[in-house]
């Protein structure tokens, strides 16, 4: 039997972008994949083990088979992590710091082994040392690890954040000039958080603000090492510096920011998953999901 052409408006299609979000653990990482797919996720984000304890408890036995295997069959994808929110790689403290990098490290064993081919982690405060010597420690964690990691497929995305604090990465030339410093920059990514973005001054609301912040982000460090998108409105105003989340158009940043991203061609391919508030039933993900897919051209 002759198969059927493709219809034309099927063959002129563009990619389709992967929209997901922040998905619980609880039950099981396998388990995660199945909630995902009854939320209508397409990309996924998970922690990979506690976010708010250092300790980190061994898979269930089975348990890495499951979660390749729902993943096999949901045809959910890209899949990444995000790591514990105790991390502090700039901090100046010899103590905390070494903390750290041994915590960022089972975090990337953890993603090796269940197949997640990126880790999504804050770049840190530097607690008063100066933003050069934060990222100077930065760079040199990094460079640690991959040195004790040397084969390691899972790269680490540095999240652009709010700038709270004494907080790094609210700038986009943090992330340029800590490029310059590590030994194996291929294997560092970023991902862009928009309410965090916003929040530390970077305009997306209209299409020129939306053009200007793009514009200055491939300048600095390169769309190419955009990997990753976090969606999420901000309950704060433009430079407010202060981090917190709100649902899609209900907050300062508005839809048409989230028409842009979603319907920039140059980003089909970078995952873009929702961290904005939710309940247990997955209630907001479902019509925040069902927003954005709307926006799409």
């Amino acid at each position: 039997m002759k198969a059927s052409a493709k219809k034309p408006s099927e063959e002129n299609a563009p990619p389709r972008v992967r929209l997901g979000a922040h998905i619980s653990i609880a039950g099981g990482v396998d388990r995660s994949v199945l909630t995902a797919q009854e939320v209508g996720c397409e990309a996924l984000q998970i922690f990979v083990k506690s976010s708010n304890q250092w300790r980190a408890a061994p898979f269930r036995d089975g348990e890495l088979d499951r979660f390749r295997a729902n993943l096999a069959s949901t045809g959910i994808g890209p899949v990444m992590a995000h790591d514990s929110y105790l991390i502090n790689l700039c901090s100046p403290q010899d103590g905390l710091w070494k903390k750290s990098l041994e915590a960022l490290l089972v975090e990337l064993d953890r993603c090796e082994a269940l197949g997640v081919p990126c880790l999504v982690t804050h770049p840190g405060a530097h607690t008063g040392a100066g933003e050069e010597a934060g990222l100077s420690q930065l760079a040199r964690a990094i460079d640690r690890v991959h040195g004790r990691r040397p084969d390691q497929k899972v790269s680490i995305l540095l999240e652009t954040t709010a700038g709270q604090g004494t907080g790094l990465g609210h700038r986009f030339e943090h992330f340029e000039k800590v490029f310059k410093l590590v030994n194996e920059p291929q294997r560092v990514g970023i991902c862009l958080d928009t309410c965090h973005v916003f929040a530390a001054g970077y305009d997306l609301r209209t299409a020129a603000a939306y053009r200007q912040t793009m514009e200055r982000l491939d300048g600095t460090v390169g769309l190419k090492k955009l990997l990753a998108i976090h969606l999420n409105d901000s309950r704060r105003e433009l430079g407010s510096r202060v981090d917190r989340h709100e649902q899609i158009g209900k907050g300062h940043l508005g839809v048409e920011a989230f028409r842009l991203l979603v319907n920039d061609s140059r980003l089909t391919g970078v995952p873009m998953v929702l961290e904005t508030p939710k309940g247990p039933d997955y209630a907001e993900d479902r019509s925040n999901l069902a927003l954005l897919r709307s926006l799409i051209a």
